[in-house]
């Protein structure tokens, strides 16, 4: 299993437990498993849902600013690594 960086949490929406992130290399789909990791933050799940201009997508790319649905709070200026099973 290895990492690779996709992105940056540019910002986190508390009350509706969203990240914002800004993908800056390969792409992420629904299902893909990430690990956002912070000075503070250590959070591994799976994509159940992103958003981009407030429409539902299944697949962002570089450039793409996004919003995910986290499960834990996550904290501006965290990686986005998306984790490959080997």
């Amino acid at each position: 299993m290895k990492e690779i960086e996709i992105g940056k949490v540019s910002h986190y929406y508390t009350k509706i437990g969203v990240a914002a992130i800004k993908v800056v290399n390969d792409e992420l789909k629904k299902g893909d498993t990430i690990h956002i990791k912070g000075h503070t933050t250590d959070l591994i799940q799976t994509v159940e849902s992103m958003q981009k201009e407030h429409e539902i997508i299944d697949m962002a790319k570089t450039g793409d600013d996004i919003g995910i649905k986290v499960n834990a709070h996550v904290r501006e200026g965290d990686i986005v690594y998306k984790i490959i099973e080997d």
